[in-house]
């Protein structure tokens, strides 16, 4: 009976050492062509902005005269003391701008409003038409 020698690889071994190797060429390839794929598709160029300015800037209490104050709160908004929905509001705003272009629009958030609706408000209120909106401190 003959044995193969401890030296000489088996025809075994050279299978299970050709299994073992993993190539990562295929699985970077997948990635980079994702990668692309996602930044093709993205748009980025959806970027608004609402131009604003501070009422100090605005030379204070002699700025506020004529101006339209819009308190946004909690549980709603309020244009000049009166309660309204967000869509009465933006509609009085929309009716007033068309009468006077050139309206000052004074918003005040109450403490605690959320980020988000105040920019959904500024937003709503630059989409109707209002060229000069000013951000108050929060009281």
């Amino acid at each position: 009976m003959m044995q193969s020698s401890p030296s000489a690889p088996s025809p075994l071994a050279n299978r299970r050492r050709r299994r073992l190797r993993l190539s990562m060429t295929p699985l970077i390839d997948v990635v980079f062509i994702l990668l692309v794929f996602f930044m093709l598709a993205s748009s980025f160029l959806d970027w608004r902005s609402i131009r604003l300015s501070s009422t100090a800037a605005a030379g204070g209490a002699t700025g506020a005269e004529g101006a339209l104050l819009v308190e946004l709160t909690q549980d709603g908004a309020r244009l000049s003391g009166e309660r309204l929905t967000m869509d009465g509001l933006i509609e009085r705003v929309s009716a007033r701008i068309s009468q006077k272009p050139e309206q000052r629009i004074l918003v005040r958030p109450a403490t605690g409003v959320d980020m988000q609706r105040m920019v959904v408000l500024l937003d709503r209120l630059a989409a109707s038409g209002a060229q000069d909106i000013s951000l108050m401190a929060v009281r």
